[in-house]
């Protein structure tokens, strides 16, 4: 993967660990006999504090599968908050547009997970987390003797990251007006996301 421009780079792990937790809906790309290609949720693995994996499952027939028998190395791709940046924002309105946002492509090594135990740790980890928080939240429980038979349909993978590049373009080639017009304008219209990840990447301006 090619690198991004340094001043494109995100503060800390925490905010690349913050992207997949909030924004988890993923492209796994392979590559062995064809490309495959599959959007997917995946869920953080953390060790130490660090982001050191990915996890996710496929349905049992997905052909890619076999892919990443053949070839266990993927991409996995995340887009965070991103959006239109408007000159009509501008005072100046020589300005160009443009589009700010925040992106990441982890290079992975694949590890396929079939066991029944293994399968269910996943699920019960993804649903658990999408459940948090709701009125009477759902539980893998509630389906009965019917999970484990869903389950059968389901490939897992933990998702070894070899490499990651993130990309956080938001608003560092602006100058001082342009950038708090910007965010004035992205506030107005409710942008909230990526209005508050440019204040988080830019704290002293």
């Amino acid at each position: 993967m090619d690198p991004k421009p340094a001043k494109y780079a995100p503060k800390s792990d925490a905010d690349i660990i913050d992207i997949v937790t909030r924004f988890p809906f993923a492209w796994i790309v392979s590559a062995a006999d064809g490309f495959g290609a599959t959007q997917l949720p995946i869920r953080p693995h953390i060790a130490d504090g660090k982001l050191t994996g990915l996890i996710g499952h496929f349905g049992r027939n997905n052909p890619q599968i076999e892919r990443l028998r053949a070839n266990p190395r993927a991409l996995l791709l995340l887009t965070g908050p991103q959006g239109y940046i408007s000159p009509s924002w501008l005072t100046d309105r020589t300005q160009a547009p443009t589009w700010n946002y925040a992106s990441l492509a982890f290079d992975c090594d694949i590890r396929l997970i079939e066991d029944a135990a293994g399968i269910e740790a996943l699920l019960r980890d993804l649903i658990d987390t999408m459940e948090a928080g709701r009125d009477a939240a759902w539980s893998l429980d509630d389906m009965g003797e019917r999970a484990a038979r869903l389950a059968r349909g389901v490939v897992g993978f933990h998702a070894r990251i070899i490499d990651v590049q993130a990309a956080f373009k938001l608003g560092q080639d602006e100058g001082a007006q342009e950038y708090g017009e910007i965010l004035t304008a992205l506030d107005r219209e409710g942008a909230t996301d990526l209005a508050a990840i440019m204040r988080q990447q830019n704290p002293d301006r």
